[in-house]
């Protein structure tokens, strides 16, 4: 049996079980928005053509996601520990790990917010 709709609290309108009201999609979106005119270039965080040299060698020693479970060919360098600006940690190989794209953009993220 299907869930029942819910009322959206910011608006008050009808909205199906599990889905995003356009109130909270467009919240979202300016939230977004306002963040990344502030936010550098990936270039200037360090994901310039240095990295894609760097990245391209790692990912071709390490082909697999290395997600405990997961076979899936590898297509994003990770850092284990996220560096937030530290370039030392950013260039150190021992922080990097090999994942998919579902792995690093699923599980990952979900993962790095609890901690």
């Amino acid at each position: 049996m299907p869930k029942p709709p819910r009322i959206c609290t910011a608006c008050n309108r009808i909205v199906e079980h599990g889905a995003r009201c356009a109130c909270q999609i467009a919240s979202t979106r300016e939230r977004n928005r306002r963040h990344d005119r502030t936010r550098p270039t990936a270039a200037q965080r360090g994901y310039g053509s240095a990295w894609r040299k760097a990245r391209a060698a790692f990912l071709k020693v390490n082909d697999r996601c290395a997600w405990r479970g997961c076979t899936s060919a590898a297509t994003v360098v990770d850092h284990i520990k996220p560096h937030r600006g530290d370039m030392r940690l950013f260039w150190d190989r021992t922080n990097w790990q090999p994942l998919c794209a579902s792995c690093h953009n699923r599980r990952k993220q979900r993962w790095e917010i609890n901690f």
